[in-house]
């Protein structure tokens, strides 16, 4: 007697995956919805580090996890000590105050955190300067 393996079942079950992943990988991604300034130059190459967002309500994120201005300090301490990076890169929407942005940079500095990058985007080519 001769086996043959029935491979076509096994096809199906690896497709149907495929297809899970393929529409559930992009609906992964966590962030918060903010509108980047943009400028002509964007530094490419970024170390890792810990990522600031400020939302345009004003709301400030470590990591896409919410914290009150006035606890940034001790969760943003509490969270280097844990990952141990020193890099701080702070995103901040473009209709966001200045003085919002200006606080938290302030707040950075009394920490001893003197190079904070600040993230944007670049336009695009057929966008007008």
């Amino acid at each position: 007697m001769m086996a043959e393996i029935n491979v076509t079942n096994l096809v199906d079950v690896v497709l149907v995956l495929l297809i899970v992943f393929m529409i559930s990988a992009p609906l992964l991604q966590s962030g918060i919805d903010i509108d980047l300034p943009k400028t002509t130059y964007v530094d490419k190459e970024l170390a890792e580090g810990v990522v600031i967002t400020i939302n345009k309500k004003g709301g400030i994120f470590i990591d896409d996890v919410y914290s009150r201005p006035e606890q940034l300090e001790e969760k943003l301490t509490e969270y280097i000590g844990k990952k141990k990076i020193s890099a701080i890169y702070l995103r901040g929407d473009k209709d966001v105050k200045y003085g919002i942005v200006i606080d938290v940079v302030a707040r950075l500095k009394k920490m001893g955190i003197a190079d904070v990058g600040l993230v944007t985007k670049t336009f695009d080519e057929d966008e007008p300067r």
